[in-house]
């Protein structure tokens, strides 16, 4: 077996607090705006089947037991109690919180509380504008309130985060230079001018100008970078998008980490190989393969250098998918890395320290979560 620190989740969201009825539990599990195909649920996926598998004796119950027992269990135990076997036995040390989900989720203070677990907040840069936005009369007041609300969150967060997609218009919003201030003011009072308290925003030119300011925060910046979460209704960013705006940040001291590349997985593993400030997200691309996770986990591997990929869950809403990642990550690193070992082409003692760099060491070194000065621990 691959020995593994206690995991970092770099990146992931806050659990539910309301108690899950079968359907609701069900959708979210499935990540899908719709129902289940007629006569089946979002039970019959790998995510579904690797929940019986792994949380179920996490709450007393046999593995792989019918989802009805599970569910019952679960309403038994309560959210709170449920919440807190499962995210206690997943084996991740520290959260990493993008607190921009919509949704009645926990924060990273509550998190840490349930798992036993340090947390940290990472920043929704959309969500910060949208904000401040909100409290801002004209466009001068809009940009002036957002450069300060930026460097007050880069203060106290370990990252910056940014949602893409298509939508945004996505050659003009990584665009390989910042918006000029004329543009940047044009685009705000467009923007504003046809704007609804608690509007998103969806202008390209705003994102950029988002982009750069985070860039030049000197935090990393995640970007997502694979298939859009459609409760959210955004649309795919593929990181082959992303080249241009990854080329033009080189060298300027802040790390870039392609969050959820599957299943342009290769691509983002690709930029990571030839570029020293990007790294790539093994998360949810796992944890959604399930029995498929070797072989997507194999495939990053042969591409990126080891120092450059990072592990996370992407869980949101429900505690039983920071479980599930954390699980088949493990699982996976024993298989893949094991079988080389087994085969000769790697020792043990270089299997292990390669594992602990995936689980834990690079997202420390990356987020400097061990830096003594660093960002203050929930």
């Amino acid at each position: 077996m691959i020995e593994t620190p206690p995991l970092v989740d770099q990146y992931c969201h806050g659990v539910l607090r309301t108690e899950l009825g079968l359907g609701t539990f069900e959708a979210r599990l499935g990540r899908s705006v719709g129902p289940a195909a007629a006569g089946t649920t979002f039970f019959d996926t790998q995510a579904g089947f690797a929940v019986r598998r792994w949380c179920a004796p996490l709450l007393g119950l046999e593995a792989h037991c019918p989802p009805a027992h599970y569910l019952a269990r679960r309403r038994e135990l309560g959210v709170l109690e449920s919440g807190r076997r499962l995210l206690r036995g997943s084996g991740i040390a520290a959260y990493l919180v993008d607190t921009g989900a919509p949704g009645d989720l926990t924060g990273p203070k509550e998190l840490a509380l349930a798992g036993d677990a340090e947390a940290h907040e990472i920043v929704r840069l959309e969500l910060l504008a949208e904000h401040v936005a909100d409290t801002s009369g004209t466009a001068e007041g809009f940009l002036d309130n957002l450069a300060e609300a930026v460097r007050h969150a880069a203060a106290g967060a370990v990252a910056f985060t940014a949602r893409t997609g298509t939508g945004y218009g996505t050659a003009l919003a990584f665009a390989p230079e910042p918006p000029g201030p004329d543009e940047v003011r044009a685009a705000a009072q467009r923007w504003l001018a046809r704007r609804v308290k608690g509007g998103a925003v969806r202008d390209p030119v705003l994102v950029r100008h988002l982009l750069w300011s985070a860039v030049g925060s000197g935090l990393p910046l995640q970007l997502h970078a694979g298939a859009g979460d459609p409760r959210e209704r955004l649309d795919r960013g593929d990181p082959a998008l992303l080249t241009d705006f990854v080329r033009a940040t080189a060298g300027l001291g802040t790390d870039l980490v392609l969050l959820h590349g599957y299943p342009y997985h290769r691509h983002a593993a690709h930029l990571a190989a030839a570029f020293p400030h990007v790294y790539a997200d093994l998360g949810p691309a796992l944890a959604r393969t399930g029995a498929r996770a070797d072989g997507v986990l194999a495939e990053l591997l042969e591409l990126a250098p080891f120092g450059k990929l990072l592990f996370s869950s992407g869980g949101r809403d429900l505690p039983e998918l920071h479980v599930v990642a954390a699980r088949v990550f493990r699982q996976a690193l024993d298989r893949v890395l094991g079988g080389w070992v087994a085969d000769g082409a790697w020792s043990w003692r270089d299997a292990e320290r390669v594992a602990a760099l995936l689980a834990a060491g690079n997202a420390r070194r990356v987020y400097q979560l061990d830096r003594p000065q660093g960002k203050e621990t929930t």
